[in-house]
């Protein structure tokens, strides 16, 4: 299974015994939308709703870091997702939430994983069915080893600034990335990690949802200044859309890429960390 699939592809496969669909979607605090409400309103058949709260590290003060892996675990095997189900992800949210759950399975081990192109938003273009309510898997077995080289800390993130060894591409805004607009998190400092190229993930995506590819997504990349040859770090506001940028590096065939979980929740609320404004 490709990294993307279709919706047509996802049509043709539903019902698959193998085949486990969870629904992603994920907004910004204070969004009006509410996901999960969403999600029971209507959703692709068979398809599970996760939260992305539920798969982060409870004990730590950000909103979106990397679970244990017994807590990981725990969730996918109540949604039903097993060793060797093949996994579908999608959304409904601006954020293209759908990438950071597509990254953690990746990275608990789960390969046969992938995104829907287009999302929910092309599915319900193309006048697609869908069902209402809550899906109730039957329990599942799934087995999460994290791979750590994944993600960068605050620690390292610094050591990147200093040194310059790493592409640092930030997904946000670039009213955000600019220190022009608010955060949507209190207690925040305005601007971005020094150094760091601006990429608003929007940018990776064609006017129907679906993602770019070939020289387009390439050219997303190279028009924010950023070097492909180098190593890559994305940030984000807090891991959500970073995940956007790694995903679509991805599909350029490249994987020497990292997230910093923290991002700028985490950077922006260090008064001892070295800050950026305006536009790169």
């Amino acid at each position: 299974m490709d990294s993307l699939v279709s919706t047509d592809w996802l049509a043709a496969e539903l019902g698959s015994a193998d085949l486990r669909i969870i629904d992603a979607t994920s907004f910004l605090p204070g969004d009006a939308r509410n996901a999960r409400d969403e999600y029971e309103a209507g959703h692709i058949a068979g398809a599970v709703f996760v939260a992305l709260e539920e798969v982060s590290d409870q004990a730590s003060p950000l909103p979106a870091t990397m679970p244990p892996a017994h807590q990981f675990a725990s969730r996918l095997q109540a949604l039903g997702v097993g060793d060797g189900d093949r996994i579908v992800v999608y959304d409904n949210s601006p954020l293209h939430s759908s990438a950071r759950l597509w990254w953690m399975l990746r990275s608990f081990g789960a390969r046969h994983t992938a995104l829907l192109d287009g999302g929910l938003q092309k599915w319900n273009a193309e006048g697609r069915p869908l069902e209402a309510g809550v899906t109730e898997p039957a329990r599942a077995h799934f087995t999460a080893v994290l791979d750590a080289g994944q993600t960068v800390d605050k620690t390292q993130v610094a050591a990147i600034v200093d040194k310059g060894t790493d592409e640092l591409v930030d997904a946000r805004s670039a009213e955000r990335f600019g220190g022009e607009a608010p955060e949507p998190r209190p207690g925040l400092a305005a601007g971005h990690i020094p150094g760091s190229r601006n990429l608003p993930s929007g940018r990776l995506f064609n006017a129907d949802n679906s993602w770019k590819r070939g020289e387009g997504l390439r050219s997303a990349f190279e028009e924010a200044g950023v070097d492909l040859a180098r190593p890559m770090v994305t940030t984000c506001g807090s891991g959500v859309t970073a995940a956007v940028l790694l995903f679509g590096a991805h599909l350029l065939g490249k994987d020497d890429v990292r997230l910093y979980d923290g991002s700028w929740t985490e950077w922006g609320s260090d008064p001892s960390t070295p800050k950026a404004t305006g536009r790169a």
